[in-house]
């Protein structure tokens, strides 16, 4: 059983996704801020690759991206800082929770995308988001290639999503599905409230795969609406904020994690 699957076999609601950026908010700060997240209670990371036209991101993430850029952060410089992600004496070793990479395809295809699948597994990844890889380019060119190093790849849904599409899309995907709660990128100010009935249309479809809500989740408040009808939420936007405000990663990590959970 992967750590993703474990994960939603022994908790089915409430399941807190927390995005950060690698290199950011210095560049060896991504193993410090992961571990950091693990202890004070997020369930699942999604670790952000910087890429210079981020299309999904809105401008906090967008400035992470480029400040971690400017710090020097490469795909080869993250796989060096997590060479020992998996170490049984590291925090995130043995038992440590699932770590998900997400970017862009234009950086994964210059570095080799087969190479970059084969890393991510000897490092102990767990799975990819690209929201730029179409469903049918997975389909016939790189699904086999995730499938073969074992890594889940998530798409991405959102209320425009057909049912049709939703369903092949849930065929496909392995690991979760990332519902998208409004069409906008990260940081929306959207209120999650007006996006109730499309939840509760992920609820009556019952997916084969869990459904975690991403876009706009912010605190509390919006962190429970988006679980009252799906298995969880994804909080990146309002994380890399309380991370930009100067203060110790873990001092940080912990106040804001402790008035969410």
């Amino acid at each position: 059983m992967t750590r993703i699957e474990e994960l939603f076999k022994r908790k089915q609601h409430n399941i807190l996704n927390v995005y950060c950026t690698a290199g950011y908010p210095r560049l060896n700060s991504t193993v410090e801020v992961m571990e950091a997240l693990q202890a004070n209670g997020a369930d699942l990371i999604e670790l952000g690759m910087p890429y210079s036209d981020p299309l999904a991101d809105g401008p906090v993430i967008q400035e992470s991206s480029a400040g971690a850029l400017e710090n020097g952060m490469t795909i080869t410089k993250l796989f060096e800082q997590l060479k020992d992600l998996r170490n049984p004496n590291s925090p995130l070793g043995a038992g440590g929770i699932p770590v998900i990479l997400m970017g862009y395809m234009n950086p994964v295809l210059q570095y080799g995308f087969e190479k970059f699948c084969a890393k991510a597994a000897e490092v102990g990844i767990d799975g990819l988001i690209l929201p730029d890889l179409p469903m049918y380019e997975f389909e016939t060119e790189y699904g086999g290639i995730i499938s073969k190093y074992n890594l889940d790849l998530i798409f991405l849904v959102t209320p425009e999503t057909k049912e049709d599409r939703l369903r092949r899309i849930d065929a496909l995907s392995t690991g979760f599905i990332y519902a998208v709660s409004s069409s906008s990128t990260t940081g929306s100010n959207k209120d999650i409230n007006d996006q109730q009935s499309y939840f509760q249309k992920l609820q009556r479809m019952k997916l084969k795969n869990p459904v975690l809500v991403g876009f706009g989740i912010k605190d509390k408040q919006t962190f429970d609406a988006a679980c009252k009808y799906t298995n969880g939420a994804i909080i990146g936007t309002a994380y890399i904020k309380a991370l930009s405000n100067g203060k110790d990663v873990k001092e940080a990590t912990k106040e804001f994690l402790k008035a969410i959970i």
